[in-house]
This record gives C-alpha cells, sequence and structure tokens, in this order.
C-alpha cells in the first residue's frame, strides 16, 4: 500500500452560510493546513466552501474541491478544482474522499444534512460544530457513538487531532509533508 495524504473533509452552507460559520471555516482552513492535511470542500465560491479553501490556501496547504457542475469554476484557494457532473450526487463523493468529515451546521440546509448523513452511513468519523440542541438530537439518533459535536473551531481540531492519531496507527495516512518527503525522487 502506497502512503497517502489526510483529507479532513469541511462541509457547510454555500450561499446562506452565517457569519459565525465562515468564521470558524476560516479557523478551520488554516488549522487544517497547518497540520500538513490536506483540505476538501464543495469548491464553490460561496460561504463555507469559500472560507475554507481561502484559509487553508493562504496558510501553505492543498486544497480540493469537488464540483457539482462539468465546469472548473472554483472557489479562489481552491488548488485542485475538480468538476464531477454529478449535481448534488458530488456530496457522496466528498464523504467518501475524506478520512474525516467537519461539519458547520448554524445553519444547515439539505445539501449539507445530506453530507452528514451520508458520512453517517459510509461510517465516517464525523464531527458537527454546532450549538443547536435539534440538530444535536437529531445526528446521534443517527449516528450514535460515530457523531460527536464540537462548540467551536478549536475544540472539532482538538477532536481531529485524537481521531488522526488513531488513523495513523498501523496506516499509509501520513500528513502532507511527510508524504511530499516521501516520494521526492533523487
Amino acid at each position: 500500500m502506497e502512503a497517502r495524504a489526510i483529507v479532513i473533509g469541511v462541509m457547510g452552507a454555500g450561499a446562506g452560510a452565517s457569519e459565525e460559520d465562515v468564521k470558524r471555516a476560516l479557523e478551520l482552513g488554516a488549522a487544517i493546513a497547518s497540520r500538513g492535511w490536506v483540505t476538501l470542500s464543495g469548491g464553490r465560491d460561496a460561504g463555507v466552501m469559500a472560507a475554507v479553501n481561502r484559509a487553508a490556501s493562504s496558510a501553505g496547504g492543498l486544497t480540493l474541491g469537488l464540483l457539482p457542475g462539468e465546469k472548473r469554476q472554483a472557489a479562489p484557494g481552491v488548488v485542485l478544482a475538480l468538476p464531477t457532473g454529478l449535481g448534488s450526487a458530488r456530496n457522496n463523493v466528498n464523504v467518501l474522499a475524506s478520512d474525516a468529515v467537519v461539519v458547520l451546521a448554524d445553519r444547515i440546509g439539505p445539501g449539507t444534512t445530506s453530507e452528514a448523513a451520508l458520512a453517517v452511513k459510509a461510517g465516517r468519523p464525523l464531527i458537527i460544530i454546532t450549538e443547536d440542541e435539534t440538530t444535536k438530537k437529531f445526528f446521534q439518533s443517527l449516528g450514535g457513538p460515530r457523531v460527536s459535536f464540537a462548540g467551536d473551531a478549536t475544540d472539532a481540531m482538538e477532536q481531529l487531532d485524537g481521531l488522526v492519531d488513531e488513523l495513523l496507527k498501523g496506516s499509509q495516512l501520513l500528513p502532507l509533508g511527510a508524504l511530499k518527503k516521501s516520494t521526492k525522487r533523487c
């Protein structure tokens, strides 16, 4: 098995994103990049997607945007823009391509809800940043112990650090910096 980078999916509202979720996305993007992990999102130039890519890219991180359409119209900061032509079905690809998923749920809509539900179904570690008790109860009923909750980006990153430590034990997953060193040709 070849070594590959750790991919963290960050999902949240596009145009309808709250200021709080945009702020959290900025914090997450920078923190994910600082750890050498890849940031994956829906890639569009709106809300959480735009913010997480802008912050991760500015911090020197690799960003991957899986776009719903067939054109490479991605948010600034997306390094790898992949048009899927899948529309909302690309939400499943977003989840399956991620080692763990963080959902920003201040204003959670149907697209982000589907990504969270797909993460539960696929058995991906899922961290939902929300204070809303209804959202917590709903996703806890779906995923039980596979779903955890965070109050802010710092809390979510602490949880991700623990999850990634577990993923790294006995695996071929690597932070991107180590992956770049391990694949460097002489």
